[in-house]
């Protein structure tokens, strides 16, 4: 008999819903942060479970994250967005097929896009911290 802790709820949880959305006769599914409550072990083992569906069930899924290293293991292409008000920057293409080995989150090829992502998310990370901070304009006021 299996032993249940507490501390699995979460992951059985995004599984059993991960198993419902895929179950429903729709070909495009909507999933915004579904791994996001999740430790990042479990994450890397849901991720590699959801590579191997969509290898299997060819559905497209719009996967909403704030992970790098999850768009890139999980995407076949991930759209950056910019600062306020959100636009698309750029789309990079994961050129990498499904389902994807845990090999892949080791690779240069990994490496090289991640950090792409990175470039690109870190100038908007920092207009977006810039606008937070700067104070309100004052009417009149010399610039």
């Amino acid at each position: 008999m299996p032993i249940i802790s507490p501390a699995s709820f979460p992951a059985a949880c995004v599984s059993a819903a991960l198993a419902r959305a895929l179950s429903l006769q729709t070909d495009i599914l909507l999933m915004d942060e579904p791994f996001g409550a999740l430790d990042e072990q479990t994450r890397m083992i849901l991720g590699e479970d959801l590579s191997v569906l969509l290898a299997a069930t060819h559905k497209t899924i719009v996967f909403v994250t704030h992970s790098l290293g999850e768009a890139v293991f999980l995407a076949d292409r991930v759209a950056v967005f910019s600062a306020r008000p959100g636009t698309i920057k750029q789309v990079i293409t994961v050129d990498e097929p499904h389902p994807r080995k845990p090999e892949f989150v080791m690779s240069e090829k990994f490496t090289k896009l991640r950090n792409q992502l990175y470039g690109l998310l870190h100038d908007e990370i920092r207009k977006t911290m810039s606008a937070e901070i700067a104070p309100p304009a004052t009417p009149g006021a010399l610039s």
